[in-house]
């Protein structure tokens, strides 16, 4: 059985860090408009301690949500623009031959733009695979192996990468297992018409607006350490599984689901849920999750992970009314 209980110490804490994402999520909002359900998102998922893949046309604020992410959460960063000609090496780094003044001579290793605490993959899927796998060591393990010798990243480490759903010309799909490895598929849509006028009156005068630093990595490890402390009902565990296993193919109960869903999603999507809906609760000022938090984030956390067969894609199926037709089992 879980524990739900909330010890002293934790409820002050989290008291704490209400206070502080608040902050945090008032200095994202003078730099970057409009975008609340992304920037709760992109916080969500540090917070959980993972990545997340932005997808969205070019020109609604991504690059510029992971550098304000940086300053306001008090962490180094560092942007690698992906390119068909990007190499492994040019992420994680590389060996040199050094001589020193005796003659001797020993291998130096120069570590790559990944050594960071917030990476930006900015346009992640115009690498080529053999350059993409470079990153999914680091992601998992938050570590590198160069020459046989392992090499642990900065903590906290999180990558948040780009992808433009438009242009697929020259570009390498993600392979699944990479896929996998982000937290949140988070989905970046226009601006409404009154936020759209803010952004083109604040973004186009003699001053910009800057956010301000409100957190520390050392803060946000001990954050990240008390989501993990938050008590999951017994209610919000039952409603995960039911997910999770519904949209898996082999196990799921709905024909439909049967038919339709190609490969669905392994045991890291419940993890997913389990802490990102947590993290969704301190943001919003709560020290537990309930089940309607499972259901607002199901699909950023299924729809990255599943795939329709290609019957039901013929026959106008889409991810997005599957996961929506799985969340109707558990409202």
């Amino acid at each position: 059985m879980l524990d739900t209980t909330v010890d002293p110490a934790t409820e002050k804490a989290a008291a704490k860090a209400v206070d502080t994402l608040a902050s945090v999520r008032e200095n994202i909002g003078q730099v970057v408009y409009g975008q609340d359900r992304v920037v709760d998102l992109a916080l969500a998922a540090i917070l959980s301690g993972g990545h997340a893949l932005l997808v969205g046309v070019p020109g609604l604020a991504k690059t510029l949500l992971v550098e304000t992410l940086g300053t306001v959460l008090g962490l180094k960063e560092s942007r690698i623009q992906f390119t068909p000609d990007l190499m492994p090496a040019d992420i994680l780094g590389s060996e040199v031959l050094d001589q020193d003044e005796d003659g001797r001579r020993a291998f130096r290793f120069i570590k790559g733009p990944i050594f960071t605490q917030l990476l930006m993959a900015d346009e992640i899927n115009r690498a080529s695979p053999r350059t993409q796998s470079a990153l999914l060591q680091a992601m998992q393990e938050k570590a590198v192996t160069i020459a046989g010798a392992r090499h642990d990243l900065p903590k906290p480490f999180h990558v948040l990468a780009t992808q433009n759903p438009i242009e697929q010309e020259g570009t390498y799909p993600l392979p699944e297992a990479q896929l996998d490895r982000f937290l949140f598929q988070i989905d970046v849509g226009f601006p409404e018409l009154s936020t759209e006028r803010d952004i083109l009156i604040s973004t186009t005068g003699a001053t910009l607006p800057t956010p301000s630093k409100a957190m520390t990595a050392k803060s946000l490890i001990g954050m990240q350490s008390l989501v993990r402390k938050l008590p999951v009902g017994e209610s919000v565990l039952e409603a995960i599984l039911t997910l999770v296993r519904n949209a898996r193919p082999d196990q799921s109960d709905d024909e439909t689901i049967r038919k339709t869903v190609a490969w669905g999603p392994g045991p890291r999507a419940g993890q997913a849920l389990m802490l990102a809906t947590r993290a969704k609760a301190l943001i919003e000022g709560r020290v537990a999750p309930s089940v309607d938090d499972v259901i607002d984030l199901a699909s950023p956390v299924l729809r990255h992970r599943m795939a329709l067969s290609f019957a039901a894609r013929a026959d106008g199926a889409t991810i997005d009314t599957t996961i929506e037709r799985l969340k109707d089992r558990i409202r």
